[in-house]
């Protein structure tokens, strides 16, 4: 049982890891980024409001917000979910500079093999230039695909999540995601 939100999860961080104010933002058509991003919060013992929906983004949701988890669905050539397009303007528009960004995606790795969470990519590519810092990208070992835009230097830019053939490793590789980083937040 965790203490923080009262849910059995095999992985939390205790409450003091987290020093620095953290907000995931993602978009999601069929419920299934918006069933992760509930996950990431929760292991990170986020309170309800700071799990926002990018539908509904304002500049001043992320002012405060040190670090952002952003993510995605991929959707027909590996585009962005489609709330998120009007949400990468929002946040373009915004302060992000020495903000930690972390970003991850779900995809379907054998229907769509060779755009395989590449909405992951259009976010990333969006904020390069806008003074974050990325942290997160996941080794492509393990996954069985055959083309993505969001891997960069052999790595996923974030986590690359498959709800449809592989929901029985989400829970594993985003413990070990946010292991990777949760030292940066």
């Amino acid at each position: 049982m965790c203490y923080l939100c009262n849910h059995n999860y095999n992985y939390h961080f205790k409450k003091n890891e987290i020093m620095n104010k953290t907000c995931v933002i993602y978009g999601s058509s069929t419920g299934t980024c918006e069933d992760i991003a509930k996950r990431i919060g929760a292991k990170l013992g986020l309170s309800d409001d700071a799990i926002i929906d990018v539908a509904n983004l304002k500049a001043e949701d992320v002012a405060d917000c040190q670090n952002l988890l952003l993510g995605t669905s991929t959707w027909g050539a590996g585009e962005l979910q489609d709330d998120w397009y009007d949400g990468l303007k929002t946040l373009q528009g915004a302060d992000l500079n020495g903000k930690t960004v972390a970003i991850f995606g779900c995809g379907d790795a054998e229907s769509y093999s060779d755009t395989f969470c590449g909405g992951m990519a259009e976010i990333y590519n969006g904020l390069a230039d806008k003074g974050v810092k990325f942290v997160g990208a996941v080794s492509t070992d393990g996954y069985t695909y055959d083309d993505s835009e969001a891997v960069v230097d052999g790595k996923f830019v974030g986590l690359a999540l498959d709800e449809v053939n592989e929901d029985d490793k989400t829970d594993e590789r985003i413990d070990a995601w946010l292991d990777s980083f949760k030292s940066e937040l």
